[in-house]
């Protein structure tokens, strides 16, 4: 196969050349998966021990592989490899990455072409010059950019979207940072998040939109973070300063910080689904407690549901801060009626096929006491194929629930994410096939209420128009398609300046 006919994987292939996201036990996960997590520090002496500690706490954003890169103004050095931040790293592989300046990313667990040299940061020399990339979210137009990169002598080494930066950065760079990172992103249109990072220098590119979320800090010796969520500040006790602002760039090096906004300005289009499910509970994202946002989509959820039992309950983790606003809400008690395994590993040893749903009863086993007899009310946060739901509310019957009732603190999703969501295609989402009352009848529920989008909304606190929705309403911001030629060979990178 020859690279061009390589589908582009990783941080944003386009979702119809996807391979979904497995379980390890062979089937497809029934949640969304996470993208990435990045996180980048100028100015500290142990800045690749301060990356190892942010990317340990952005590991929900990514389980398939970790990496840091580490330079000291004149050298750069990195160290990455398949597995979780603490598989990855060790005391010895961190005493060796000596410098000021480090930037780290995790990245999300898939199958497919999921391998070593589709690991970031993705680390280049061009000219003498180094340059890395650690990259969260999807160029949409990165097939187009691919073809004409090679088009024009360009080699790619991975089958990552990510790559494109690199090569088309390497075009500009004798124009300096700020022009380079000005012309590169003037030919890419997605969502990116996105820290670049040369021997004295961190960059950190947000897209026009928004779509993915990125924060600035600061801490008391004067080092600035950049990271996706503000959980990865609060574990190493730097203060929280703002959010990078959508299409903003910052440069960040010697002289301090330099912002620069060089696109025109776009409608906001953040992703919602950071709300519902992938940001951490303890950060701040949008401006939004992520937290706060979820016990309100249980409140408005259990307002909208005037559903009745004998107590709700989620499926950990998955639906926890919801279900406590339904609790609160409806002034039903709050329950644990599975209890989750925190000892299950990624890796098990594989059930005889006679041990049916055996990888469900491994991470999560019933109460059977609290269960016998009762109306349960589950909270979810989410449902996308509708194929561990299946089994769990099985497994909740089989422990003698007497009715078995669902909330899901969301819309249906109906529509795949061009932007950073691992979402499959339209026939895999189930409610892209069936409605409402087929799904209930999939699932074997009693009833199943969705959060309305207006509800979701309100639950934020920001207007309707500040958000991608287009996973519940199929409205894209920005629609992947090849519009991209006519406008990319206008900019610098195509015109060989």
């Amino acid at each position: 196969m020859s690279a061009q006919q390589l589908p582009l994987q990783g941080h944003g292939q386009p979702i119809s050349r996807r391979q979904p996201a497995m379980k390890n036990d062979g089937r497809r996960s029934d949640k969304p998966q996470h993208e990435c997590g990045i996180y980048g520090i100028f100015g500290h002496e142990d800045a690749a021990k301060l990356t190892y500690f942010g990317l340990y706490a952005l590991q929900h954003r990514g389980q398939e592989s970790a990496g840091i890169v580490v330079a000291d103004g004149s050298h750069v050095h990195i160290h990455k490899n398949m597995g979780l931040v603490s598989e990855v790293f060790s005391e010895q592989t961190l005493q060796r990455l000596k410098g000021h300046l480090a930037m780290g990313h995790v990245r999300y667990s898939t199958t497919g072409d999921s391998n070593i040299i589709n690991t970031q940061p993705f680390l280049v020399t061009h000219q003498g010059t180094p340059l890395a990339v650690a990259h969260n979210g999807n160029l949409v137009n990165s097939v187009d950019l691919r073809r004409h990169l090679e088009d024009k002598g360009a080699i790619f080494q991975t089958t990552m979207d990510s790559e494109i930066v690199v090569h088309l950065m390497a075009r500009t760079l004798h124009l300096g940072l700020a022009k380079a990172v000005k012309e590169t992103f003037a030919c890419i249109r997605g969502a990116y998040s996105l820290l670049l990072m040369t021997a004295d220098t961190l960059i950190a590119v947000r897209d026009p939109n928004g779509f993915r979320p990125l924060c600035l800090g600061r801490m008391d010796n004067g080092a600035h973070i950049v990271a996706s969520e503000t959980c990865a500040l609060d574990l190493v006790e730097a203060e929280y300063i703002r959010e990078v602002e959508p299409g903003e760039v910052l440069i960040i090096n010697k002289d301090g910080i330099k912002s620069i906004f060089p696109w025109p300005s776009q409608r906001k289009s953040f992703c919602i689904f950071e709300q519902v499910y992938f940001a951490r509970p303890d950060s701040d994202i949008f401006g939004i407690n992520v937290y706060a946002a979820r016990k309100r989509m249980g409140q408005i959820l259990a307002r909208e549901a005037k559903i009745d039992g004998d107590f709700v309950m989620p499926f950990p983790d998955s639906g926890n801060y919801a279900a406590i606003g339904v609790s609160q809400e409806s002034g039903i008690p709050l329950e644990m009626g599975m209890i989750r395994n925190h000892y299950v590993g990624r890796t098990f040893i594989q059930p005889t096929q006679s041990m049916r749903d055996f990888s469900v009863r491994v991470k999560l086993n019933p109460v059977r006491s609290l269960l016998k007899g009762k109306r349960v009310i589950i909270v979810e946060d989410s449902i996308i194929r509708g194929t561990t739901g299946r089994s769990r509310v099985r497994s909740l019957r089989n422990a003698g629930a007497k009715e078995v009732h669902m909330l899901v603190s969301c819309p249906p999703t109906c529509h795949p994410c061009y932007y950073g969501i691992d979402f499959p295609s339209n026939n895999e989402l189930i409610a892209g096939k069936q409605s409402v009352d087929g799904i209930r009848e999939h699932l074997g529920l009693d009833s199943l209420t969705y959060l309305s989008l207006e509800g979701l909304v309100e639950a934020t606190g920001l207007a309707r128009d500040s958000f991608c929705l287009a996973c519940f309403t199929g409205k894209y911001p920005i629609k992947p398609d090849l519009s991209f030629k006519k406008n990319a060979l206008g900019c610098c990178a195509f015109n060989g300046v």
